[in-house]
């Protein structure tokens, strides 16, 4: 069992690197935190609870793993579970002798060159249906590979493989696997060569205690057309055990260097390099939860699907060209801080704070960033069309670039940082070991074994009725009490999207979210005019157009926020009146 001040544990694991510099070690104590959250409970640590975390996705609890034999035959569904450690080229060699490797690896492992071509339709229908298809070489065996994504769990892929002569895929393998409505396309759209991936791959197998991961050191390019890219990623992949082994070793790795944790395939980098189009960055999965789920299931479900939003924002984040990255990691980060915060109000959780902390951390250095994409992507834009006649614009939107730039490069530098990484193995640990439990009194064990629908109830109740005491006398209230009713409005709309599918069946329940969603918005439109306030604040005095330029856009915003009230004090009247669905009341509708 890992602990984290221990001599043995160290000696299991291996000790950090004495060679590192003094800022190596920085996130030391951050470190040491996440390892007793990480450390796996004995079977008699949790009474009154059933772990519900499977080590198999529901596809490998229904069909047996594949073993591939002869080309042509049958494949069977099974499934991976891994994390990937982004890392700088030229330190590949150095991660392979870091302690916790060379601790506890059987061997010194293989040494394989792979070839892959990834295959689409025209349309690339199997991609949006989140399905990958490849045919790799390895030496002179060909294997057929169809990878799914798994909903709500950032580490479980799908996947089936089957043996094939060529590089060439065999579309009649794959078929048993591809969804009944996407058949007909393949069979009416080829498939084409999207990219291909050239991989040198050095493989070994470590143990720990609390599992057996593949360790994988992958160093190869991506090519599509005339553009390539190049791949430099340790890939951690469950063999037996815990999932929590994945993330003791990537902790132990990120103290020996700088890692940055990803989930993001090579497949998904390979078709965004072949659409020479930026990572994308989507909303968080809609949550689903059952109503007579258990609290202690309902809070690993809302996690790991906060953590698996986060991991996804991510690359579009640091890549920096779609601004709907920094946005979407940023909506993750405020829904994490809201679910730890959720979790705390079972008990003195006091082991989920550091998470807190880290999360808000993190926070803190993308706001500027968000800030600047809105007020040079909608505020700037349509204020300027609407007044043609106004010079400045152009000066105004050159300077407003330059701090836009440095606010990116504030990014970046975050996402770099060690304590970036951290942050997020930890977290990864914390949800797979259902850490918040080394932090609950024996007394309130129990709780968590109830019914969520119990605890949902009463604080949907407390939340609710905080938003409507800030909002008491709404027509009267000052630009600071907006704000306030707005934070408190933020989070039962978080609360609502972890809490409200337990009454899913409830029409109230739509309704309801419906309205807070609104009220949200409108708040939210009320507090983009005083984020641009500020940031004009000394920007036009640059010169003299830019002065002009920011002194319209003020002016604009000030008669606008009359209209603005108003459309706010409406989604304020229609949220009142809606019905709650977690009350008898709310049942009947």
């Amino acid at each position: 069992m890992l602990k984290s001040d221990s001599t043995t544990a160290r000696k299991t694991l291996g000790a950090p690197d004495g060679n590192q510099s003094p800022k190596e070690n920085k996130g030391a104590p951050i470190v040491a935190g996440f390892l007793r959250q990480i450390e796996p409970a004995g079977p008699d640590a949790e009474p009154g609870i059933k772990d519900a975390v499977s080590e198999r996705t529901p596809a490998q609890e229904a069909t047996p793993d594949l073993q591939p034999t002869e080309p042509g035959s049958t494949a069977h569904p099974a499934g991976e579970i891994e994390l990937k450690l982004l890392v700088d080229a030229d330190r590949m060699a150095h991660f392979g002798a870091a302690p916790v490797i060379a601790a506890n690896a059987r061997n010194k492992g293989s040494r394989k060159r792979l070839k892959s071509v990834y295959y689409d339709t025209p349309e690339r229908a199997l991609r949006r249906a989140g399905l990958s298809l490849r045919v790799r070489q390895s030496g002179t065996r060909f294997v057929q590979t169809v990878k799914s994504d798994v909903a709500d769990d950032p580490l479980r892929r799908g996947e089936w493989e089957a043996s094939v002569l060529s590089l060439a895929p065999d579309v009649a393998l794959a078929m048993p696997f591809i969804p009944e409505k996407l058949r007909g396309q393949l069979d009416a759209q080829p498939l084409e060569a999207v990219f291909k991936a050239d991989i040198h791959r050095h493989t070994r197998i470590v143990d720990l205690p609390s599992g057996t991961v593949e360790v994988a050191f992958d160093r190869g390019d991506l090519t599509a057309g005339g553009r390539s890219m190049p791949v430099s990623e340790i890939e951690l992949e469950l063999k037996s055990g815990g999932a929590s082994a994945i993330y003791e070793i990537a902790l132990r790795l990120a103290e020996h260097g700088t890692v940055r944790p990803s989930i993001r395939s090579k497949s998904a980098r390979g078709f965004d390099l072949a659409a020479d189009q930026p990572p994308s960055a989507r909303r968080p999965r809609k949550l689903g939860l059952d109503p007579s789920v258990a609290l202690d299931e309902a809070f690993a479900a809302i996690l790991r699907s906060c953590f698996l939003h986060l991991l996804q924002s991510l690359p579009a984040a640091e890549d920096g060209r779609n601004p709907e990255g920094v946005h979407q990691l940023r909506v993750s980060l405020r829904r994490l801080r809201s679910a730890l915060d959720l979790m705390r109000s079972v008990g003195a959780l006091g082991n989920l704070d550091a998470l807190r902390s880290e999360a808000k951390w993190l926070a803190q250095g993308l706001s500027a960033a968000r800030d600047w994409d809105m007020f040079q992507l909608d505020t700037l834009p349509a204020i300027a069309k609407a007044c043609p006649s106004v010079t400045g614009f152009d000066a105004l939107a050159r300077v407003a670039a330059q701090r836009q730039a440095e606010a990116y490069r504030g990014v970046r530098n975050a996402l770099d940082d060690r304590r970036c990484a951290l942050f997020l193995i930890g977290l990864g640990g914390c949800i797979e070991t259902r850490g918040w439990r080394n932090g609950v009194a024996p007394e309130d064990l129990g709780r968590l074994a109830e019914p969520a629908v119990n605890f949902a109830e009463r604080v949907l109740s407390e939340q609710y009725a905080k938003v409507l005491k800030r909002g008491r006398r709404f027509k009267s209230l000052t630009v600071d009490e907006l704000h306030r009713v707005r934070l408190a409005t933020k989070r039962l709309r978080y609360l609502g999207e972890f809490l409200l599918p337990l009454y899913e069946d409830r029409k109230s329940a739509r309704k309801f979210a419906r309205r807070l969603a609104g009220l949200q918005e409108e708040l939210g439109v009320f507090n983009d005019m005083a984020v641009t306030a500020s940031l004009l604040d000394g920007l036009g005095a640059e010169d003299r157009d830019s002065t002009i330029a920011a002194a319209a856009i003020a002016g604009w915003q000030a008669r606008a926020s009359i209209g603005v009230q108003q459309a706010l004090q409406d989604s304020w009247r229609d949220f009142t009146a809606a019905r709650v669905p977690w009350t008898r009341q709310g049942q009947q509708s």
